[in-house]
C-alpha cells in the first residue's frame, strides 16, 4: 500500500471515529445521521456537479452511484439502530470488523485481487483485535446496553459496509470521487427524507439540542469517506478497508475516556492488535 493511500485512510479513520461518537451521543441517532449527511451533501453538491461537467463518460458511473445510495440508506438506518441499542465500543468494532473480514473475500472473484500472505495476516489481526475489543466491552458493560437488537443491527451494518465498499471501488474507477460522493450524498438525503420528516418533532428537537455537533459531524462524515474514495483509486480495496480500521484505535480512547464505557487498558490491548494488522496490510506486497 502506497504512502499517500495510507495517509488518506488514516485521516479518514480519525474523522470517522469522531463523527460516529457524536452520533452515538445524539438523542435520535438516525435523525442526527441524516441531518449531518444532508448538510454535507448540500455543501459538496455544487462542487461535484462542476467536476461532473468535465468527466468524459459520467453515465458509466451512475449505476454504481444508485447502488451505493441504496446500500448507504440501509447502512445509516442500521447504524442508527445499532447505536440506539448498543454500546459504542461494542457496536463500532463489530460493524467495522465484519466489513474488513468480508471485503477481501468478495473482492477476489469480483476484482481478481489477491492479498499477499502478509496482507491476509494483517486482515486476520484486524479481525482478532476487534474480537478482543468486543469481548472487553461486553464484559465491562451493563447487560441492559448490550441487547440482541444492538448486536443484530451491528451485523447488518457490517454487511452494508462490505457492500458499499465494493460498489464504490468499482464506481470511482468510472467516475471522479468528488461528483460520485456528491451525487451519493444528495440521493441518500432525498430517499431518507420521508422517514425523517415523518417524525418532525424528533428532527426539531435534535437540531435544538445538538446543532453544533451536527455541524461538526457534517464536516467529517462525507469528507472522511471522500478520502477513502480517493484511496480506492490508489490502492486495493481490501488494503484500504482494512487500513481504515485504524479508527478502532481511536474508538478505544473515545469509548473509555469520553463516553465512560470502561477501562482504557483492555481496549488499548485490543487496539494494539488491530494496529499491528493495519501495519501488515500496509506493508504487504504481492
Amino acid at each position: 500500500m502506497s504512502g499517500p493511500a495510507l495517509g488518506l485512510v488514516v485521516c479518514a479513520a480519525v474523522l470517522h471515529a469522531i463523527w460516529n461518537a457524536l452520533a452515538k451521543r445524539a438523542e435520535n441517532q438516525f435523525v442526527f445521521l441524516w441531518s449531518s449527511v444532508s448538510l454535507a451533501a448540500l455543501l459538496l453538491t455544487p462542487i461535484g456537479l462542476l467536476k461532473l461537467r468535465s468527466e468524459s463518460a459520467p453515465a458509466a458511473g451512475l449505476p454504481f452511484v444508485a447502488a451505493s445510495i441504496a446500500i448507504h440508506a440501509l447502512y445509516f438506518w442500521a447504524l442508527g439502530r445499532s447505536y440506539r441499542f448498543g454500546d459504542f465500543s461494542r457496536v463500532y468494532p463489530m460493524a467495522r470488523g465484519l466489513g474488513v473480514a468480508l471485503v477481501p473475500l468478495i473482492a477476489l472473484p469480483l476484482f481478481g485481487e489477491q492479498l499477499a500472505a502478509l496482507g491476509w495476516l494483517g486482515v486476520g489481526l484486524v479481525v482478532l483485535g476487534i474480537a478482543s475489543l468486543n469481548a472487553t466491552s461486553s464484559a465491562s458493560s451493563s447487560p441492559a446496553v448490550h441487547t440482541r437488537a444492538g448486536t443484530a443491527w451491528a451485523l447488518v451494518t457490517g454487511l452494508t459496509i462490505a457492500g458499499y465498499s465494493l460498489v464504490d471501488k468499482a464506481g470511482v474507477a468510472r467516475l471522479h470521487p468528488m461528483p460520485y460522493i456528491a451525487l451519493m450524498g444528495l440521493g441518500l438525503s432525498v430517499i431518507l427524507a420521508p422517514l425523517v420528516l415523518a417524525n418532525r418533532p424528533a428532527l426539531v428537537r435534535e437540531w435544538r439540542l445538538h446543532w453544533r455537533q451536527i455541524l461538526v459531524a457534517s464536516a467529517m462524515n462525507l469528507t472522511s469517506y471522500l478520502l477513502v474514495l480517493f484511496a480506492f483509486r490508489l490502492s486495493k480495496v481490501g488494503y484500504v478497508v482494512a487500513s481504515r480500521e485504524l479508527s478502532i484505535l481511536f474508538s478505544a480512547f473515545i469509548g473509555a475516556l469520553w463516553l465512560g464505557e470502561g477501562r482504557l487498558a483492555p481496549r488499548l490491548a485490543g487496539a494494539t492488535i488491530v494496529l499491528a494488522g493495519v501495519v501488515c496490510v500496509a506493508l504487504a506486497r504481492e
